[in-house]
């Protein structure tokens, strides 16, 4: 069911819910729609075997577990887990640090690199569908409130510490 299905509906009453209630619920059911979809459309990887490539592709040198963990927002242990399914399907290889040999490097594999390439097109495709009608600065309103909430986030986990 589709999100604004479940608001008409009358099933679930959002009334009085604070927007802040209302936009972290919206941003779970939103990740969890997305996911779906997305896993079913690329069929060879999931999507957080995709977003985990994508994020390894931008860093400026090959990143370790832990510096990938924290770009992802993963704990060490689900990102391990999706890497090694990434290595056994031959998308990523563990590479040791040329300058510190206990850190291993993750490296996007020329497997890894012909899927990006063969699958560029339909996620460029994708993306303008998704975000067909909202404009730059819908966008970066977006980014921006998420990125303060992250950030308000981390200073309550913080100053639990």
């Amino acid at each position: 069911m589709k999100i604004e299905e479940v608001v008409k509906s009358g099933a679930v009453d959002f009334s009085g819910i604070p927007s802040s209630y209302y936009l972290l619920g919206l941003l779970s059911a939103f990740e969890n729609r997305f996911q779906a979809m997305a896993d079913s459309t690329m069929k060879e990887i999931s999507w957080k075997q995709f977003f985990a490539i994508i994020c390894i592709n931008l860093c400026k040198e090959p990143p370790t577990l832990k510096e990938l963990s924290e770009i992802l927002g993963s704990s060490h242990q689900n990102v391990k887990q999706i890497l090694l399914k990434l290595e056994n399907k031959g998308f990523i290889e563990f590479r040791t640090d040329e300058e510190d040999k206990r850190k291993q490097r993750i490296v996007l594999t020329k497997r890894c690199i012909k899927f990006c390439e063969k699958n560029n097109d339909m996620s460029i495709e994708i993306m303008s569908k998704m975000f067909d009608g909202i404009s730059e600065k819908d966008l970066k309103t977006t980014i921006k409130t998420i990125t303060n909430i992250e950030k308000n986030m981390r200073t309550m986990v913080e100053d639990k510490e």
